[in-house]
């Protein structure tokens, strides 16, 4: 994704009620380009730890390199690996037709009896044409898109975080002013339309508190573009702010918009961000650990619950050696996985 990290650059309920919902049943990119590590293994199982309600595929990037590492005799590397390996993270569906991606999903959340956590990301304009450019050719096209997305979902129950970057840059100024009208009329229909399957929550990506640093500076983009109609809005998504800094901030913002809960990405986070005000701070930044595994036990009443919505492992773009946004890096993987705090 874009500036995440440069400095230029609703009320819902409590934690036990979620966890109750949730159990009943299930600008990077998370799935764009993905290179998948050694051959899928169908029958395989990742059981998540923690006790989170959150489903794990036990076909990953992650799990697969576990199993090529395994066989290449690196058992110490498999070890540390599935500290992402085991972990819940979500899904990006791609392409033309979201369906299969979403589909497939579904299907093995439910055989686990998790909830899937999906990430729609096809915005048109996307990333203002940065390291993730791309997203639906126009509004009708990515109506299209949005509607076979949650078509697929079903009665399901999923928490979808709705569009990464889409409200932050237009509030930056990044996105051109001409295509302001239409991508709030999108997102708002984008909320309305997840929210007519039964068990489909909804958070509208909110940025994070270095890239847009006055939470009053969202509000009202947030409140054009649905917020009031979905579960609450995301924040920290494939960025690197502590929990403390972010809970502060989406505290704020919450809030502004009469209480409305939140969702933190902590895939990243567990040494906060790179030091310094560095270029691309948020590009593959290196020294990186994973943060707190996933959960919807957060402690805090207006926090449904620490995702891992960037996949860890999957490359920021074409910085510091990294391969195209989206595919998976094994070494950058192994290199947050070894400096999590256990």
């Amino acid at each position: 994704m874009s500036r995440r990290t440069t400095t230029a650059a609703v009320a819902a309920p409590v934690a036990l009620a979620l966890a109750c919902a949730l159990l009943v049943a299930g600008c990077d990119t998370g799935g764009r380009g993905r290179t998948p590590a050694g051959p899928p293994s169908p029958g395989a199982s990742a059981a998540p730890t923690g006790g989170s309600p959150f489903w794990v595929d036990p076909d990953s990037d992650a799990a697969r390199q576990v199993r090529e590492y395994e066989a290449q005799g690196r058992a110490e590397d498999a070890r540390i690996l599935r500290r992402i390996a085991e972990r819940p993270v979500a899904e990006w569906p791609a392409g033309d037709d979201p369906a299969p991606d979403v589909a497939k999903a579904v299907r093995g959340a439910a055989a686990d009896r998790r909830t899937v956590v999906l990430v729609a990301y096809n915005i048109p304009h996307r990333d203002c044409g940065m390291y993730s450019a791309g997203g639906a050719p126009d509004a009708r096209a990515y109506r299209s898109w949005l509607d076979a997305f949650a078509g697929a979902v079903g009665d399901a129950p999923a928490v979808v975080v709705l569009e990464p970057d889409a409200v932050a840059h237009m509030v930056d100024g990044c996105t051109p002013g001409q295509y302001h009208d239409e991508r709030y009329r999108l997102l708002a229909e984008a909320i309305d339309r997840l929210k007519r399957q039964p068990r489909t929550r909804v958070y509208l990506d909110a940025g994070n508190p270095r890239w847009i640093d006055d939470p009053g500076k969202l509000v009202e983009p947030l409140r054009r573009a649905g917020i009031a109609r979905a579960d609450g809005f995301s924040l920290n998504v494939s960025n690197f702010e502590t929990n403390e800094r972010v809970k502060g901030f989406g505290g704020r913002l919450s809030a502004m918009l009469g209480g409305a809960h939140f969702t933190i990405d902590t895939s990243r986070n567990g040494d906060g961000p790179l030091p310094g005000n560095r270029e691309e701070a948020w590009c593959n930044p290196p020294g990186r650990a994973l943060g707190v595994p996933p959960t919807d036990d957060t402690g805090d009443e207006r926090v449904d619950a620490y995702l891992w919505i960037k996949r860890p492992g999957d490359s920021d773009g074409t910085c510091r050696g990294g391969p195209a946004a989206g595919t998976w890096w094994p070494d950058y993987a192994l290199g947050l996985a070894r400096r999590a705090r256990a």
